[in-house]
């Protein structure tokens, strides 16, 4: 199915109200070749003046090394169409696509192998039955096939565009594209050798979608504490506990207490919870906590501690 096609199954997909609820992702992520970066700035990258001092510096270059004068142009071009035809025959592959793709994918499971979230929000799946996969494997060809029918388990569409880096150093521009059933995009860019690159873009994605939201809701034991965030931003800094206090009274909410700011450090980033490692947190009545004074107690007076700032979230 061609590339427009894909687009317009996104129609077909069914309502996605959270855009940070998990998404499933179809398994085929078409990635389309872009503009030739590494081309462009061999034709743009210099005025005439610089590349008329290159076939000047060439020329000279070529005289010391004892080459016949009547042949020098000769020579240069043949240089030229050597390299012109090296990465013609490393672009026309049709390969590219398809390790950006694993590579993607094995980047992200990465992720998940080593943070070990509680909850996964990023799944890709193929509705298409085992058997059509092996047809496709033993055809050598990746599965294109899909119509609606197959879409009752998705909710996003995933694809890509690749570029060849304007070093001309063997790197590719790569960027990857999600589009939510709303209607939503999130877009991610990054540039690399074509066998690494996905590991930054996959950083993005994981850290996107697994990263604590403002607001969600989290169970302490018997009861739901409300994750509000500081007016503007998840997380604030500020000069003073008082101020901090001041600021979530403001929004109908208050200071965490020590045992909740805990609570949510020992959650970690990655599973609703904020980690408070590294940082002095506001609290109510002018303290602070701070994790790295542990004893007697990480709950200290502001004066004892001497933050140059504190950092706070709001919580109901």
């Amino acid at each position: 199915m061609k590339f427009t096609g894909l687009l317009a199954l996104l129609f077909c997909l069914p309502v996605w109200a959270d855009h940070y609820s998990p998404i499933t992702v179809w398994q085929t992520v078409p990635f389309i070749k872009g503009q030739d970066l590494c081309q462009f700035q061999d034709a743009y990258g210099s005025s005439a003046q610089e590349s008329q001092k290159k076939l000047s510096q060439q020329l000279v270059t070529l005289l010391n090394a004892g080459a016949d004068p009547a042949q020098l142009i000769d020579l240069i071009s043949a240089l030229d169409r050597y390299t012109q035809q090296n990465r013609e025959r490393a672009s026309a592959g049709k390969g590219m696509d398809t390790l950006l793709e694993g590579s993607l994918k094995a980047a992200l499971d990465a992720q998940y192998t080593k943070l070990q979230p509680r909850n996964r929000n990023i799944t890709f799946f193929n509705p298409a039955p085992i058997f059509a996969l092996a047809r496709d494997l033993r055809e050598e060809k990746r599965q294109g096939y899909l119509d609606a029918s197959m879409l009752g388990k998705l909710n996003a569409m995933a694809w890509g565009t690749y570029s060849y880096a304007p070093s001309c150093k063997g790197d590719v521009v790569v960027t990857l594209h999600i589009q939510v059933s709303s209607g939503r995009t999130y877009n991610y860019q990054a540039i690399g050798r074509p066998e690494l690159v996905m590991r930054a873009i996959s950083t993005q994605l994981f850290a996107e979608f697994q990263h604590t939201q403002f607001p969600s809701k989290v169970q302490i034991g018997q009861r739901t504490l409300e994750l509000v965030g500081a007016p503007g931003v998840p997380i604030s800094e500020t000069r003073s506990a008082e101020a901090a206090e001041r600021t979530c009274k403001g929004i109908q909410a208050r200071l965490p207490t020590a045992e909740e700011y805990e609570f949510m450090s020992n959650l970690g980033d990655w599973n609703q919870g904020i980690r408070t490692v590294g940082r002095v947190w506001a609290l109510a009545n002018k303290m602070v906590l701070a994790p790295e004074l542990p004893n007697p107690s990480p709950v200290r007076t502001e004066s004892e501690v001497r933050a140059r700032e504190l950092y706070y979230y709001c919580v109901r």
